[in-house]
């Protein structure tokens, strides 16, 4: 199974996506699978309403969509169209991408910290790595394009285990 992307082309797409709720919803629907406004809004401490107009938000710029299987007329529920998104750095060059890409990296940030806090328990093939490198720019892309590939070949394993992979690639001075 190959992971789908959703590429962020446009501002418009930009400042929805970006919304701190709608990044959450976005997340809770891919971690979790298909899912209701109102199951959503429980684990994500939100009202229903507030959850089911930011999903139709996100249904309208084409992140999310009705879930296949569909158990109740009452309760619409959502599926994310994609296992991840990607917002190229062509985005900053945009009136006010710059801002919104922030937002969004703030939230990655915010993520990622929350993950390192809940990591308490040291065990084999958990952990982390950290290298020093000299690349050029083309180098990097194809360094991010070679961890892509890496990981492709292990979506929609089903293992024992969830784990996050976060794969950070951060200018040294």
């Amino acid at each position: 199974m190959s992971l789908t992307n959703k590429v962020v082309e446009d501002l418009d797409t930009l400042k929805a996506v970006s919304h701190p709720l709608r990044m959450q919803l976005l997340g809770a629907l891919r971690r979790r699978g298909p899912s209701t406004a109102s199951e959503l809004a429980r684990e994500l401490g939100e009202s229903s309403g507030s959850t089911s107009y930011h999903l139709r938000q996100l249904e309208r710029f084409g992140f999310v969509s009705d879930a296949d299987e569909q158990p109740s007329g009452r309760e619409r529920r959502w599926k994310s169209l994609y296992d991840l998104t990607t917002y190229p750095a062509t985005l900053a060059s945009l009136d006010g991408g710059r801002e919104y890409l922030d937002v969004v990296r703030r939230r990655q940030e915010e993520h990622l910290r929350d993950d390192l806090e809940r990591w308490t328990e040291h065990r084999p093939g958990i952990g982390m790595s950290d290298y020093s490198l000299s690349l050029d720019p083309d180098d990097i892309e194809a360094l991010e394009r070679d961890i892509f590939d890496v990981v492709q070949r292990y979506a929609g394993k089903q293992g024992s285990e969830r784990v996050n992979l976060h794969a950070l690639i951060l200018p040294r001075a």
